[in-house]
């Protein structure tokens, strides 16, 4: 008996498994294409999301900047005239007023807090991968690298602080202090010329050169606060203007 052989229906179940393979491998790569676009459009909004965020963040430190800043101009102030009544024991006798207030006033100093949330998100999170633009995450690196100068005058400043304190016990008298604080904290210029511990002029030397350290201290850090809020002013506008946020 004859085999007879159908060339043409092996012919047509090729060409339909390569179809069918054609088609699933169609498919596969279209749901790879949607799911990497959607994927790039979540990566996208969670930029502009930190970018936001980050704007947010800037705004807080050009305010508590100006807030700082001029908190520490008045304190600068203040501790110059407290020099000037301690230069000698006959000027700190006529300025008991000036010199308790100053004493009590002039070496408060808190710490300039700026809002890290975003920043630290992005670095703790590996979140400056979203970041597209690398001149993006310079411009950020750059302007967060800039504190710990202001940080490192912050730890000096304490530390002259605390100096500082040392010496104004020896010529400061503490009943008086406690007198001028009220309930709420704030303090009350005394107006009946106290008298001080000690008029000697050497302690009075010692305790004017501790005031003239931490002030000092104190006036170094203004420009440095300055530079930094204009850094955060350039990159405010940056990001507003590349990323289409105003």
């Amino acid at each position: 008996m004859e085999v007879h052989h159908h060339p043409h229906v092996e012919g047509k179940r090729f060409k339909h498994y390569l179809f069918e393979f054609f088609m699933l491998f169609l498919a596969v790569f279209c749901g790879f294409l949607a799911e990497n676009f959607r994927e790039h459009q979540l990566e996208k909004e969670k930029e502009y999301q930190y970018i936001k965020s980050l704007i947010s963040d800037l705004k807080d430190d050009t305010a508590a900047i100006d807030q700082q800043v001029q908190g520490d101009e008045t304190s600068v102030a203040l501790c110059d005239s407290f020099c000037i009544f301690l230069d000698s024991p006959d000027m700190a006798l006529k300025n008991g007023d000036g010199i308790y207030y100053a004493a009590r006033v002039g070496n408060r100093r808190s710490p300039l807090v700026n809002n890290t949330r975003t920043f630290d998100q992005l670095t703790n999170s590996g979140g400056f991968r979203l970041i597209r633009k690398s001149e993006t995450s310079n411009r950020i690196m750059d302007y967060y690298s800039q504190f710990p100068l202001l940080r490192m005058m912050e730890n000096i400043f304490n530390d002259e602080n605390s100096a500082y304190k040392n010496a104004e016990s020896q010529v400061i008298d503490p009943a008086i202090l406690r007198r001028q604080q009220n309930t709420d904290n704030s303090i009350n210029r005394s107006s009946d010329n106290p008298p001080l511990l000690t008029y000697d002029r050497t302690l009075l030397k010692q305790l004017e050169f501790k005031v003239v350290q931490m002030n000092g201290s104190r006036r170094a850090m203004i420009p440095i606060m300055e530079k930094i809020k204009q850094s955060a002013i350039d990159l405010l506008n940056y990001l507003e203007q590349t990323y289409q946020l105003k």
